[in-house]
């Protein structure tokens, strides 16, 4: 089976064709960088117009690329929610009109049960159950995962997404947007026992994170030298460095201690983790360490699956369809806030 994904929750515009849920055969991206890099973040309206500027060409050159036609399409796969309500109503109106033209099944895919599909599509058998964490720009969510379409929700965010808390302190460090890839480079240069940043609720609460108080001792360290975030640039690069290093220690230490922990609790050997930020090489190494003491293996997405990619979302409709043949209707609405699940 041949499935047509098409991603556009936020500001990346993507179309992938998939076979079967796991051979990618086109997986195309067209990011909005450039667009909202002099904004130091996501325009909604300037994302919205981006993406009706590109989806055609970016959805023709994944069939193309894929060596496919449209007609040989089976299904096609899009991304109703969680994300910009601009930016999904133009890839789900995209997709609506391919279904309808070419008489063809129309799947909704969730935006958070892909990200933890792309580590299934990377790796050849992972053990069920498992714990799932996504950490991105918007989400930091911790489920038990028993298989393909039976999660139950451990843990979330009470404010700040990891990902989002990069960002957040790579602007007080006086770097550009993208921030969070900026923040790791920069922290390879640091001593991450340097400064020790507060870890929130280690200790209790649950599964649940929170990522303000981290993001605000940061921009008090920054202040106890008497600099503003505009006076950055005052700190010696060494400072910087440690600040990037203590930073990424402390929200990644909380991630990893949390995952271990709720596979323990849950009876669970893996782990599998996606989004955007589980492309962080310390990340991956941390959960690699502890993983190893604790008798868990963690699984991450190949790196171009672990930001936002139409591939996982044509991976999933696979397993989508065959659970459940009977298609979305052209009615079918996008939602902003789509529950994934709700226990």
């Amino acid at each position: 089976m041949l499935i047509l994904g098409i991603e556009t929750s936020c500001d990346e515009t993507s179309a992938a064709v998939v076979r079967d849920g796991r051979e990618v055969l086109s997986n195309i991206v067209a990011s909005q960088d450039e667009v909202h890099s002099p904004f130091g973040g996501v325009v909604p309206e300037l994302a919205c117009r981006r993406h009706t500027e590109v989806i055609d060409d970016v959805v023709f050159t994944a069939l193309e690329q894929a060596g496919v036609q449209k007609s040989d399409v089976d299904l096609i796969a899009v991304v109703n929610g969680p994300g910009l309500i601009g930016a999904l109503l133009i890839g789900l109106t995209f997709g609506k009109g391919l279904a309808y033209s070419l008489k063809l099944p129309l799947v909704p895919v969730h935006h958070i049960e892909a990200h933890l599909y792309a580590s299934l599509m990377s790796h050849e058998k992972i053990p069920m159950p498992a714990i799932g964490l996504v950490v991105s720009g918007g989400h930091t969510v911790l489920f038990l995962m028993n298989s393909v379409g039976d999660y139950k929700l451990l843990g979330s965010t009470l404010d700040d997404a990891v990902g989002e808390a990069f960002d957040k302190v790579a602007s007080l460090l006086g770097l550009p947007y993208l921030g969070g890839p900026l923040v790791e480079k920069l922290a390879l240069d640091g001593d991450r026992n340097a400064i020790e940043f507060p870890r929130a609720m280690m200790k209790k609460g649950g599964f649940d994170f929170s990522y303000s108080g981290l993001k605000t001792a940061v921009l008090y360290r920054i202040k106890g030298y008497g600099k503003t975030r505009h006076e950055i640039d005052r700190i010696d690069e060494r400072e910087k460095a440690d600040i990037a290093a203590g930073f990424q220690e402390a929200a990644f230490d909380v991630l990893v201690k949390k995952s271990i922990r709720a596979a323990q609790k849950c009876g669970a050997e893996t782990i599998v983790i996606g989004g955007g930020v589980s492309r962080n090489q310390r990340l991956r190494d941390m959960f690699e360490q502890a993983g190893d003491k604790k008798g868990v293996s963690a699984y991450f997405p190949t790196p171009r699956l672990c930001t936002d990619n139409a591939a996982m979302v044509a991976g999933l409709a696979y397993h989508k369809y065959k659970q459940h043949p009977a298609p979305a209707d052209l009615t079918l609405d996008a939602h902003p806030n789509l529950q994934f699940i709700k226990s």
